[in-house]
């Protein structure tokens, strides 16, 4: 056989060397930023200084500070990644791309999930191997998570983790297209708390131009905590450091003490008198603004870029099945999360048991939640964006349930991800308390899925008819895919008081 070189190419920064696999390459941990140290955590991103010679792309490199994270007897590890792999310089993304790229491919950039603490481009699910088989460069990114990426610092500017995002999608447009990408033809998307970051950076002025399409899977266009709530939570952190709530003050506390004080600010009440939590008391992070993504999106921004938006249908089943807590729900834990989910959880509940006569206090109190972190704020920027028909929007509902945790998983939160990136046949993610269960999908649900993502990439059309607000046309993902009309309009009309 004959022998073939290393892939090398060439960024503004340097050379880096990457790896050859079965008609793709790959590049991994690539710099796009200057490493967060120091006081630099708590400031912008800085143009990395070059290298000299060929830097290795090869390994994985190290990530975002963060905590171990666990969801009970799921095993949730694929999605995490393997914890925090410590070193200073994780301001990286990797990038996959066919190995006879001639240029002009369609770019993809994703963002991950993980409540705003966790999380990397190291996690098993996010392998970019079959996006580059079919004509797409793939790039996943970290960027600063916690206290150093979401903390409201005053001395500091906000959303520190949202503005490293804006930093790789700079990146991606200087460098691409030595890897064969378009960069004219950016797709930005991401899952979970990356889905809330997109959507914030689809309403953010300085994003305009960087990237031409957004999927947003299982986030929300009303994540963002207001001012007045995280303020709560910068009083809480410092406290819990005993040192002042100032970004100088911050400065010298080390990444494992923030850390350990991240890991100790869940649970804190964010209901004010004018706005509820909208992460329901899961995470104490989320991007902070004073006007949230659906809104800013309502009056106009982000117009020109085409919109992919969905959820799953039992999103809240992660947060409960897993635990033990969904077979012994009773109607005051449904009434418990609607109240901090809404304004009149009277109201919430009522139609949620009116839209579901025969279910159980377990599916009430997964619906509920599912729609307070995700499905609301998700029809709210459908709606949204929609609304001025200057770009294409689109919307999905992923319906397979995984027969994991004796099939009570459901089609919870990030189960579509092994079909959006073509990973279901992962071992990992077989067996009962593995996150697609046992036994196999349907042999064609994850082709189908992967190749709507790439569809809407390249053309801005999923293959599916486009959303239109009068009837909130939503297609539905399961073994048969059908298109619906206003699905869920009994609980989306309770939503409108909190909106």
């Amino acid at each position: 056989m004959r022998y073939q070189p290393a892939p090398v190419v060439t960024t503004a920064r340097g050379a880096v060397r990457g790896l050859r696999q079965d008609g793709t390459v790959a590049f991994r941990s690539i710099p796009y930023a200057a490493p967060p140290r120091g006081a630099a955590r708590f400031a912008p991103p800085r143009p990395h200084a070059p290298w000299d010679g060929v830097r290795d792309a090869t390994v994985p490199g190290p990530n975002a500070p963060q905590s171990e994270r666990r969801l009970g007897s799921v095993d949730m590890s694929p999605y995490f990644g393997t914890g925090w792999i410590k070193g200073e310089d994780y301001l990286t993304v990797n990038v996959w791309a066919p190995e006879t790229a001639g240029g002009g491919l369609p770019v993809m950039v994703f963002v991950h999930g993980g409540a705003f603490v966790a999380g990397s481009t190291r996690s098993a699910l996010f392998d970019g191997t079959a996006f580059a088989r079919d004509g797409v460069v793939l790039v996943t990114l970290n960027y600063r998570l916690g206290i150093a990426g979401f903390l409201d610092l005053p001395g500091a500017p906000a959303n520190r983790g949202l503005l490293d995002v804006l930093a790789a999608l700079h990146w991606v447009r200087e460098n691409i297209a030595a890897f064969g990408g378009d960069p004219g033809n950016v797709t930005l998307f991401g899952q979970s708390a990356g889905a809330t970051v997109v959507a914030g950076t689809l309403a953010d002025p300085a994003a305009a131009g960087l990237f031409r399409r957004a999927i947003v899977q299982s986030g929300s266009g009303l994540g963002a905590f207001t001012p007045e709530q995280a303020a709560r939570v910068t009083g809480a952190a410092a406290a819990a450091l005993g040192v002042a709530p100032h970004a100088d003050a911050f400065a010298d506390l080390s990444d494992d003490r923030l850390v350990e004080a991240a890991s100790r600010l869940a649970g804190i009440d964010l209901r004010t008198d004018t706005d509820m939590d909208p992460l329901i008391g899961l995470s104490p992070f989320s991007l902070v603004l004073g006007t949230q993504p659906a809104v800013s999106v309502a009056a106009g921004a982000g117009t020109g870029v085409d919109l992919l938006v969905g959820t799953n249908a039992e999103e809240g089943n992660l947060y409960l099945v897993p635990f033990g807590q969904y077979a012994t729900s009773t109607a005051e834990d449904v009434a418990a999360v609607a109240a901090r989910a809404h304004p009149d959880p009277a109201r919430l509940v009522a139609a949620y048991r009116t839209a579901r006569p025969a279910a159980s206090f377990g599916e009430l109190r997964s619906a509920v939640m599912g729609d307070a972190l995700f499905g609301a704020g998700s029809r709210a920027l459908a709606d949204a964006h929609a609304a001025h028909r200057a770009s294409g929007t689109y919307a999905y509902e992923f319906a397979w349930r995984s027969p994991a945790l004796d099939g009570l998983l459901g089609a919870s939160h990030a189960v579509e991800l092994p079909f959006v990136f073509d990973v279901a046949q992962l071992p990992v993610l077989h067996g009962r308390t593995a996150l697609l269960g046992p036994g196999r999908p349907p042999g064609d649900l994850a082709r189908r899925t992967h190749d709507a993502w790439i569809r809407f990439a390249t053309t801005g059309d999923p293959g599916w008819p486009a959303y239109d607000p009068a009837h909130r046309t939503t297609t539905r993902i399961d073994s048969q895919w059908t298109t619906t009309e206003a699905p869920h309009a009994e609980e989306h009309r309770a939503w409108t008081i909190r909106t």
